[in-house]
């Protein structure tokens, strides 16, 4: 064959690597960092379709334990309530607090945090919002609410807009909004406002029970505070021959120390007068003044550790208002020094919370989640857990074997998180809270955990652990259980233990000892006043942050540096013969105040088969967990018996099983109809009033409605009829008739609005 009839040949293309660019380092991370997690994600069903959050527990005080101590009623319930992190309280019939918020104040205006909720879960800072007074920000919340329900809640047979909407439906496009990011959605959050500024939604204390204003840590404290080695330089020190005399005792200091000593021991003495004063009945006007469920009050219920605090410190003692809007969200965080915390909603729409139990197993897990989420991320911000600014899914958790659970919080109730315990949520439209911290004595083991975390970190603490510790082995006589005076114990023990041993190594390493020639002002060991808390922001170590309350080690190559005994060598490069210790508390008076302890905790044991006794009494708290207003005996022995197992943990020990919690079915039953209602005549569509009793006008302002169609659609055209002009007329003689003071105008965030209700859905059961 000629080679003229061979088939040509068909040249293979020579193969040209293919060039993208060059990607950015930053770029390489959140590539990989979007791979891992659309990994992880493959096997969830995103969104919130098919999320199934089991309920925390509620619990149901009677108004005799109502009238007691608040931290006495916690601590009965939480052997139980401490399983699942968080617990809803809800208080007795009868309870309706005056709300004390000035809503008329338009001067004082609060800054707010912008929140991109189609980012919340990527970890970015919140941006500034703009600034309201208290009644702006309402007013634009409620019209934002509005606005969203009318575009995305729709009548199935007409498409017109609804007015109400289910929790359960906002629960679903929360997450809709976080996991899908099918729509950008921003809200401004009104968190953190100073209630000194703005007024509590709580009326104050004439007892004193509250931290006084004038004691408020403000920004200006930082100003004044100079370093303790900055003042050790400027007294002379220049070489390691030359000592310095730290005084304290200036005479101007003299001079205000002198009139504040004078106006402290009034205090103390018109104090000591108002614990003679019985306590007020539930109910009445001064109750509400100078119960401790007051959270101006709580931080210094007798039994709280707080009260040692005398300065304020906001968020800590001294409580913070939040004003929501919909779907502002508190991100996934922790409380300060892990401390209780306790939040009251006074006003507005429900709260929705997650929350997990705060043992360390738990608190690693959801920490290892939110690790794997945004590992990229925390390479560049180790401590991103901190900043609260990242939500993610409570799937997520369980996916990982975490125990979750969730409380949706009315008006007029109190959610309590204990030590350790990570919680977050979302706001289900316009509302007024208000929250602060406190702390029982069983809460000294959890403070040091959070002591030593924050040190890894370099977080500086609220306060200084150490001096709270030695505080309260300062006040022994506060002390009632073997248990808790033995926890204290076992804490001095290590703490003296650690800071012996060092300083026995730095003095053999060379480190100077001038405890025999310095003078340096005594640790104040009663009480924490803003003087104590000045002087312990001048010494905190250069490198962790941790608060130098017994002894520091200084250097004289620098006039503002100090050193922890654990990172002396982190401070500088100099020989250790220029550095020298600065010494507060001796050893001697270390182990006095650790003998002193342990001596009186050898006095409680003949009582420890008592306290025993009272303990189990207290862990057999189920009837307490679900009693409630209309329970029937069979529905309490019923839950009695689901409590044992509502926190049982399976054989394998991964996780934690949360079956019906006690009182969430009495729970769930009392909110069965409860539907988001902006109305225009609704509460959510009144602005409140300073002097309102908030409970009885939500309660008279409310029409309960059927349960509508949950498809994302609600009532049909047929069930829906204008109210009529007899109905109208009762709502108006309702409103007049309430407990409201004559002469408190309630006034109508939007006369426009036109209202429609399922004529068929009105429940007047409660008018």
């Amino acid at each position: 064959m000629s080679s003229s009839r061979l088939p040509s040949r068909r040249r293979r293309k020579p193969v040209h690597s293919f060039n993208a660019g060059a990607y950015s380092l930053e770029e390489e991370k959140l590539i990989q960092q979007a791979i891992e997690n659309s990994k992880k994600m493959e096997n969830l069903t995103c969104g919130g379709r098919d999320l199934h959050i089991p309920c925390g527990p509620t619990f149901f005080p009677t108004v005799e334990e109502f009238e007691g101590s608040p931290l006495h009623y916690i601590n009965k319930i939480r052997p139980i309530a401490e399983k699942y992190g968080i617990c809803k309280i809800k208080p007795p019939k009868g309870w309706d607090p005056p709300f004390s918020v000035n809503m008329d104040e338009t001067e004082k205006k609060f800054s707010t945090k912008e929140q991109l909720l189609h980012r919340i879960q990527e970890g970015i800072s919140f941006g500034d919002g703009e600034e309201y007074c208290i009644r702006d920000y309402i007013q634009m919340a409620v019209e934002k609410t509005r606005l969203w329900i009318e575009d995305h809640v729709k009548d199935k047979e007409t498409g017109e807009a609804m007015q109400t909407v289910t929790p359960e439906y906002l629960e679903q496009c929360y997450w809709d909004l976080v996991e899908i990011s099918h729509e950008k959605y921003e809200v401004e959050y009104g968190n953190d406002v100073d209630s000194e500024m703005f007024g509590s939604g709580f009326p104050r204390s004439e007892r004193g029970r509250g931290v006084s204003p004038s004691s408020t840590v403000s920004d200006t404290r930082s100003n004044k505070s100079a370093n303790v080695a900055d003042k050790a330089s400027n007294k002379g020190v220049s070489n390691r021959n030359e000592i310095v005399i730290l005084d304290s005792d200036e005479e101007d200091d003299d001079f205000e120390t002198t009139n504040n000593t004078n106006a402290e021991t009034k205090s103390n003495h018109s104090k000591q007068d108002q614990k003679d004063l019985p306590e007020p009945k539930f109910g009445t006007e001064e109750f509400y003044k100078e119960s401790y469920w007051n959270l101006n009050n709580i931080p210094n219920a007798p039994d709280s550790i707080l009260q040692h605090i005398k300065v304020g410190i906001n968020g800590i003692n001294v409580p913070w208002m939040y004003f929501g809007n919909l779907f502002s969200s508190f991100c996934w965080h922790n409380e300060d020094n892990y401390l209780y915390s306790i939040n009251y909603h006074h006003w507005g729409a429900p709260k929705l919370w997650y929350g997990i139990p705060g043992t360390k197993k738990d608190a690693a897990g959801l920490e290892q989640v939110f690790k794997s989420y945004l590992s990229m991320k925390m390479r560049d911000v180790p401590d991103l857990l901190h900043h609260i600014t990242t939500m993610f899914s409570p799937r997520l958790l369980q996916t990982a074997d975490v125990p979750v659970c969730k409380l949706i919080q009315h008006p007029g109730e109190f959610v309590v998180t204990f030590p350790r315990a990570f919680h977050g949520g979302f706001s289900m439209g316009p509302n007024a809270g208000e929250a602060v911290n406190f702390a029982t004595h069983d809460w000294i083991v959890h403070g040091a955990d959070a002591s030593e975390r924050y040190r890894s970190f370099a977080r500086p603490a609220v306060f200084s652990h150490d001096r709270l510790t030695f505080t309260m082995a300062n006040h022994l006589q506060e002390q009632k259980s073997h248990h808790t005076c033995k926890l204290l114990t076992e804490e001095l023990k290590r703490v003296i233990r650690e800071e012996m041993s060092l300083r026995k190594k730095l003095f053999d390493a060379g480190v100077r000892d001038v405890s025999g020639f310095i003078d340096l002002p005594q640790n104040r060991l009663d009480q924490l006043d803003e003087e104590s808390a000045d002087y312990d922001d001048k010494r905190l170590c250069h490198s962790c942050k941790h608060i130098c309350f017994f002894s520091c080690v200084a250097c004289e190559c620098s006039q503002s540096k100090v050193s922890c005994l654990r990172h002396s060598h982190y401070m500088c490069r100099c020989p250790t013969e220029k550095k020298y210790m600065m010494v507060w508390s001796t050893e001697k008076e270390m182990n006095d105040a650790y003998k002193e302890v342990e001596s009186f905790a050898e006095k409680l044991k003949p009582v420890l088969q008592q306290d025993e006794s009272d303990l189990a009494s207290e862990e057999g708290t189920d009837e307490v967990a679900v009693r409630g207003e209309g329970s029937s005996e069979s529905q309490k022995k019923d839950q009695i018996e689901q409590n044992s197992t509502a926190s049982a943990t399976k054989e394998d020990g991964k996780v934690t099983e949360f079956l019906i919690a006690p009182g969430a079915a009495q729970d769930a039953h009392n909110y069965e109809s409860y539907v988001v209602d902006l109305r225009k005549d609704s509460s959510l569509s009144i602005l409140p009033r300073k002097g309102q009793r908030l409970l009885d006008f939500i309660r008279r302002n409310t029409l309960t409605l059927k349960r509508p169609n949950e498809e994302g659609s609600h009532m049909s055209s047929e069930k829906k009829s204008k109210l009529t002009s007899d109905d109208a007329q009762s709502q108006n003689e309702v409103i007049a008739d309430g407990d409201i003071s004559q002469d408190v105008e309630t006034v109508n965030i939007d006369k426009q609005y036109s209202s429609k209700v399922p004529e068929e859905g009105i429940d007047r059961s409660n008018s």
